[in-house]
């Protein structure tokens, strides 16, 4: 029987924290846990604070969204209802799955400069010659 899912932050015994999207499910005469989209968030700090977060993906070697984890393996456990941190995994989650469709664009002049790194050399030599 799966319970109805709610975002989470999850502290393991290993010391990894994650944010994902929970549900607890038992199974035979354990619980474990379904996990979806872990992230890790890290703030980024400047001398003057924080200045934003950093978010990535848990395991990032793999393309599964997905994970079952055992109840026992979880130090700690605390449901969020933090709406700033849901938007910005939800963000995540929607940005992520538009990489894994073939939505990229190609690249073209309007985007930038297009150039090699021989041309780009040439012309910062030539830059760095004339000061």
């Amino acid at each position: 029987m799966i319970e109805d899912d709610f975002y989470a932050t999850l502290k393991f015994k290993s010391g990894e924290e994650v944010f994902a999207k929970v549900a607890a499910s038992e199974e035979d005469d354990r619980t474990v846990l379904l996990v979806t989209n872990p992230i890790i968030v890290e703030e980024i700090k400047n001398k003057f604070g924080i200045e934003g977060y950093k978010i990535e993906p848990w395991l990032k070697t793999t393309t599964d969204d997905m994970f079952v984890i055992n109840l026992d393996d979880i130090l700690t456990m605390s449901e969020s209802s933090d709406v700033e941190m849901i938007m910005m995994y939800q963000e995540y989650v929607r940005s992520s799955n538009n990489k894994n469709s073939s939505n990229y664009s190609k690249i073209d002049r309007k985007m930038g400069r297009i150039g090699n790194v021989n041309d780009m050399k040439e012309v910062l030599e030539k830059i760095f010659k004339s000061t």
